[in-house]
């Protein structure tokens, strides 16, 4: 496979200026400008940066290789068939094209507001999760896929659990969690969420704090990061959001968009078994682990109403 190239601040701010030119747009960027372009900077720390800021309304996302530039393809579809259906808003790109051979880029509209890394989510905010769920529901599955969204089918709670199991006494080990914690999850109960046949949806799939935009006020006002989206498991999301917002407020917000205990008890499990798992990998590294993962830990750990009044072994089937 060909070595994709690094990009440099001047690379982008040609491409970028190229594909605002080829939109109409000009120098409506916003921001600075120069003689060779708007004004760009890294939207993240990296030693190859792929997301890029353009001036202040604009960011430039650069595929790294040929099997992102196929999901970001789809992304643009797949947002725009998303994007009726969800009460926040999604980027719209301005234009798109390729930054190296056969490499794809596309320049989106860039969204007011911070991240759920930076805000936490307020009552109001958790009611635009419901709807986001909601609404994830809503889209036609089958035109999804005809859009290339591939079918995964969900993941075996009890093998997540006997994996979170050794993570976890490993992590006791480094004095990080106490295992006695997973308990709770025995194997009748693992069993007893598993899946129901029939339920797969739209899953966002990548419902991560930084891809969650949330103004100072704690109101979701859009959400990134649609590359990643599956037909699949809904419960998925509801752990994505269980890990980035805290387990309560995820809870909350997938009971209000219609879901039942079991599938919010499976999501609050499937996102503790992760956290347990992440963290314990993060450890065997060389490096100190991102603060992120005991973050998403803890998140996940947040004790929830729906738990102390539910027996895991007999769970609400309701999807």
């Amino acid at each position: 496979m060909t070595q994709a190239p690094t990009p440099t601040a001047d690379t982008v701010r040609r491409l970028a200026r190229s594909l605002l030119q080829d939109s109409g747009k000009g120098g409506g960027s916003g921001g600075a400008q120069s003689a060779a372009g708007p004004a760009v900077r890294p939207a993240a720390a990296s030693a190859e940066p792929a997301t890029w800021w353009v001036g202040t309304r604009h960011v430039l996302r650069l595929a790294p290789d040929r099997e992102a530039s196929v999901r970001r393809r789809r992304e643009l579809r797949l947002r725009d068939l998303v994007r009726p259906h969800v009460p926040v808003a999604l980027p719209s790109a301005v234009a798109h094209g390729e930054w190296a051979p056969g490499l794809f880029c596309s320049l989106d509209t860039r969204l007011a507001g911070g991240t759920a890394e930076e805000h936490r989510v307020s009552a109001v905010g958790e009611a635009d999760l419901a709807g986001l769920l909601t609404g994830l529901r809503e889209v036609p599955v089958r035109q999804a896929e005809t859009l290339g969204v591939p079918r995964v089918p969900p993941r075996s709670l009890e093998t997540l659990r006997r994996a979170a199991g050794e993570a976890a006494g490993r992590l006791a080990e480094a004095d990080e969690f106490d295992p006695d914690r997973l308990n709770r999850l025995t194997p009748p109960a693992a069993v007893q969420l598993a899946a129901q046949s029939g339920t797969a949806v739209l899953v966002h799939h990548a419902l991560t704090g930084g891809h969650l935009v949330v103004s100072a006020d704690g109101r979701v006002r859009g959400v990134l990061g649609w590359d990643a989206a599956v037909v699949g498991d809904p419960a998925e999301d509801i752990a994505g959001l269980a890990l980035a917002v805290g387990a309560p407020a995820a809870v909350r917000a997938a009971t209000l968009a219609g879901y039942g205990a079991r599938p919010c008890l499976r999501g609050l499990w499937l996102a503790r078994c992760d956290a347990v798992r992440h963290l314990a990998e993060a450890l065997t590294g060389r490096t100190a682990p991102p603060p992120a993962l005991r973050t998403r830990l803890r998140h996940a750990w947040e004790p929830i109403m729906l738990e102390r009044v539910t027996d895991l072994d007999r769970a609400d089937d309701t999807p």
